[in-house]
């Protein structure tokens, strides 16, 4: 059998990392990379000896298609290519409205057609290793800050939030949360109106289970952590250097000690990280959706939650906004 022809779209920073990987992949025939501006989109076609065309209607026969296109045009890219019956890995988020992203889910199932989204954190091997080790969470935080980025015209909600929080409702099982509060702020001159550069938001799930997550672009360095709590156990993630470190605090009685009673301990777990780069082994998933080897229906139905989070979070900030808005004197 013949290495599944793949095209990608768009070649800007995302997709020169993505141009990489599939290029790399021995079961995969790197097509054509589609960019609408010929200097930037024949450049990596030329480092990796593929082909270059501006526009989807020149990708010719393939078998599989990569969208990293900037998100604002994710819609409408990714509808064609379901009306061509291609399988399909976009980037998160599949689309900056939840509107918007349900429909294409829904018709890619009308349309049986595969299609996964690109939360790749979920292939982060330190990830991959904690949730192997922790037990039933009850507080789970994230954090994920950056310095700013201009070419990105959504907030941090869709642009990084969505990471943590598919994390997180994978961790308690996909449930919807209970509750969302949240807070965001507007902060750089440079951010399009009502695109939020901070982001906190908290969560309740069933059976009491909490979370936090905080995503900001006005950040000095990047951060990429997590901290899951358990009852015996908390587990702390550097997703950034790929490290788990697992903490079990413990007492110990000593009967024959009358002054003390009882000694404090700390046990510490480091467990050593080995897997694929996260990307590579998202892009192995994808391959397996295109053959048949993966589970077509839970990729797509695993998109979901996570997008609705975010929308719900978002529209929970707009009722704060209106409320305020309306208290406030004239």
């Amino acid at each position: 059998m013949s290495a599944p022809r793949i095209a990608l779209v768009g070649a800007g920073s995302m997709g020169r990392n993505h141009a990489r990987v599939i290029s790399a992949n021995p079961d995969s025939d790197f097509s054509v990379i589609v960019d609408p501006f010929e200097e930037v989109g024949r450049a990596t076609a030329d480092l990796h000896q593929t082909s270059w065309v501006a526009d989807l209607d020149g990708i010719g026969d393939v078998d599989g298609v990569v969208v990293a296109a900037s998100t604002e045009y994710h819609y409408d890219i990714v509808k064609e290519l379901i009306g061509r019956g291609l399988p399909i890995l976009v980037e998160k988020p599949v689309c900056p409205s939840l509107e918007q992203t349900k429909e294409l889910i829904a018709l890619a199932e009308k349309s049986s057609v595969p299609i996964m989204c690109g939360f790749l954190e979920r292939y982060n091997p330190a990830i991959i290793q904690a949730r192997r080790m922790m037990g039933e969470p009850l507080y789970i935080r994230a954090e994920r800050h950056s310095p700013y980025v201009p070419r990105i015209k959504t907030g941090v909600a869709w642009d990084l939030l969505v990471h943590d929080v598919d994390l997180i409702s994978h961790m308690y099982g996909s449930v919807p949360p209970a509750n969302v509060n949240v807070e965001v702020g507007q902060f750089h001159p440079s951010s399009l109106p009502g695109a939020e550069d901070v982001i906190d938001v908290s969560l309740r799930f069933g059976r009491g289970g909490l979370a936090s997550a905080s995503a900001s672009r006005i950040g000095q360095r990047k951060v990429r952590s997590m901290v899951v709590q358990s009852l015996d156990t908390m587990i702390e993630v550097d997703l950034l250097r790929r490290g788990v470190t697992l903490y079990r605090h413990t007492h110990i009685t000593d009967p024959d000690d009358a002054g003390a009673g009882y000694r404090q301990s700390t046990e510490m777990e480091v467990p050593e990280i080995s897997g694929d780069e996260p990307l590579a082994a998202q892009f192995k998933r994808f391959l397996g959706l295109i053959d048949g080897t993966a589970d077509v229906d839970a990729e797509r139905l695993a998109i979901l939650p996570a997008h609705e989070i975010v929308e719900r979070a978002l529209a929970v900030s707009r009722e704060s906004a209106a409320d305020e808005s309306e208290s406030a004197p004239s």
